[in-house]
């Protein structure tokens, strides 16, 4: 039983002891490493029902508690805290643990690796994430769904579920329109993403501020969606592939393949006559078809046609029909779109009762803006994917060049995909990112880089001692320093990141991690010709497979030299 459950068994124990009917005691880790691996407040939560001060009950507490396999001190702090001090040997145990269990590569993770769990073993689950709208570039702020949705399908697969990756992207509808209308007007390549993005910026700007041109492009709209106009129908097709394509580049250099993909078009038909068939769930109003929700939302418009609604019944019938079996439905959007999804699962469950006994969840991402402002496709100012990666890839090419890798341009783009996945994680699901280029570049501190680095200096290390002979061995009673101490929190961190939905958790714990060991290093010689080497070079292959596996789980590769 890991040792934080077995603290939590032995205080519910002391607490009847002492009188005391406790609901749940909280385990946590002490801000300050030094007093401690794990506190509890349970004396201070639970003084009133005891009828004496938290202090004194904390006293009781611990004298009920007595010896605790693994915990070498029990001591109290500050009004009632008590706090446990952990065994070199169970200390040593996790080190040992760490580097047995290296991470299986994925899609394969069999019985796990270090860190890995099996709450979710026997859970199917969807998620859907990027569902980019296509026929225009896509800009950085359009990766932000893709850099969280991975994160959280690889964070689910860690807990052992059988994930499937799917993308849902545009390409039909309102915008599509825009940018088939700006090309005729254009002359526009349908084959340069350049000139998508331009067309789709005319076709905005006219819809919003030409009456004869909003005509015009609702009258395109239609075209498209019933097929009957031949050279619209083909700008659409070649404009989509043409995203399509640089879509499939950036989510390889994002390390996302996703297992299903389907089109807003492929859905809106089954939508719309889903729609139609159900008009005691959809009835009619002005000419639309609508849904009654918690707030009102429109599933066909007055011209008959699907909106994003319908089309999102047809999505969800048609990943249904591909995978029959699942427990949790994932859709990874917008923050924007909260209301939006709260009504639409209502729909959902109302054409679909039997969804009612499962789980369908949207993850709210925030929005990510440049140091220098927000980015819209609408108003022209937009930094693409594409351009950023080339441009982190590019700042570092010098420092890749002159590292230690055998391949410096495949160092230097696995960095820039470093910068901005860790940008993106290490704030809340749901809050706003401000990218600061400079800073997601660093190798110092808070930034994925830092991260890569750490690992390339503890894979160095473990070279030399090869080199050297050394052969790590766990020494059981070592006196544990900050980084051994650190080490057991791992799976705790995957765990409770994946029940929060929330991979900030692990950016964290390794930013901690990987602070600790490059101060360590900084004032340690590991080869130091001591009998002492063997335990300090476990401990650096604990850290290295550590940070290798939580860099897996944020999809950030973890390069082996730097």
């Amino acid at each position: 039983m890991p040792i934080r459950q077995v603290l939590q068994a032995r205080l519910m124990a002391a607490l009847t002891q002492c009188g005391v009917e406790a609901g749940r005691v909280v385990i946590e880790h002490p801000a300050d490493i030094t007093h401690g691996d794990y506190a509890t407040g349970a004396a201070l939560q639970y003084a009133k029902q005891a009828g004496i001060a938290p202090r004194a009950l904390a006293e009781k507490l611990v004298a009920a508690l007595g010896d605790i396999d693994g915990v070498s001190k029990i001591d109290i702090a500050g009004p009632g805290f008590i706090n446990f001090h952990l065994a070199p040997a169970a200390l040593a145990a996790s080190i040992e643990e760490a580097r047995k269990e290296d991470m299986p590569v994925l899609q394969s993770l069999g019985d796990g690796g270090w860190g890995a769990n099996k709450n979710l073993a026997g859970k199917k689950i969807l998620i859907e994430y990027t569902s980019p709208n296509l026929f225009k570039p896509l800009h950085i702020g359009n990766l932000v769904g893709n850099v969280i949705g991975e994160s959280l399908a690889r964070l689910m697969q860690f807990s052992s579920a059988d994930v499937q990756r799917i993308n849902y992207p545009s390409d039909i509808g309102l915008t599509v329109a825009k940018g088939v209308w700006g090309l005729t007007k254009a002359g526009g390549d349908p084959t340069d993403i350049a000139a998508l993005g331009e067309a789709y910026r005319m076709g905005n700007d006219a819809y919003e501020s030409d009456a004869t041109a909003k005509e015009e492009i609702e009258t395109i709209n239609r075209k498209l969606y019933d097929g009957s106009d031949p050279e619209l129908n083909s700008l659409r097709k070649r404009g989509v592939e043409t995203s399509r394509t640089h879509l499939d580049v950036l989510c390889k250099k994002l390390g996302t393949t996703f297992d299903f993909e389907l089109y807003e078009s492929e859905a809106a038909p089954v939508g719309h006559d889903i729609v139609l068939s159900h008009p005691d769930i959809f009835p009619e109003s002005d000419g639309a078809r609508v849904f009654h929700g918690s707030h009102t939302r429109v599933f066909l418009n007055s011209q008959g046609l699907p909106t994003y609604e319908a089309k999102d019944l047809g999505n969800f019938v048609l990943k249904q029909e591909k995978y029959p079996e699942w427990d949790t439905y994932l859709v990874v959007t917008g923050v924007e779109q909260k209301e939006y999804f709260k009504v639409l699962y209502e729909a959902i469950g109302a054409v679909f009762p039997e969804t009612k006994k499962k789980e369908l969840r949207h993850v709210a991402n925030g929005f990510l803006t440049l140091t220098t402002g927000k980015m819209s496709s609408r108003l022209g100012n937009v930094l693409t994917g594409e351009s950023l990666f080339a441009d982190l890839a590019e700042s570092a090419k010098a420092r890749a060049t002159e590292s230690r890798a055998d391949d410096a341009e495949l160092l230097a783009e696995q960095i820039g995909v470093a910068a901005i996945k860790y940008e993106v994680l290490k704030q809340g699901t749901g809050k706003n990112i401000v990218f600061d280029r400079e800073r997601a570049l660093s190798l110092e501190g808070d930034s994925g880089p830092y991260l890569q680095y750490a690992h390339a200096r503890a894979n160095a290390i473990l070279e030399k001692a090869k080199e050297s002979g050394v052969v790590g061995t766990v020494g059981t009673e070592a006196v544990p320093n900050e980084v051994a101490r650190l080490l057991p929190r791992f799976p705790e961190v995957v765990e409770r990141a994946m029940a929060e939905y929330e991979s900030h958790l692990v950016t964290t714990y390794l930013l901690e991690l990987a602070g600790a060991f490059n101060s360590w290093y900084g004032r340690e010689q590991i080869l130091d010709g001591t009998p002492a080497a063997a335990h300090k070079v476990a401990l650096t292959d604990a850290v290295r497979r550590t940070l290798k596996n939580g860099l897996w789980i944020l999809g950030i590769p973890a390069p082996e030299k730097m």
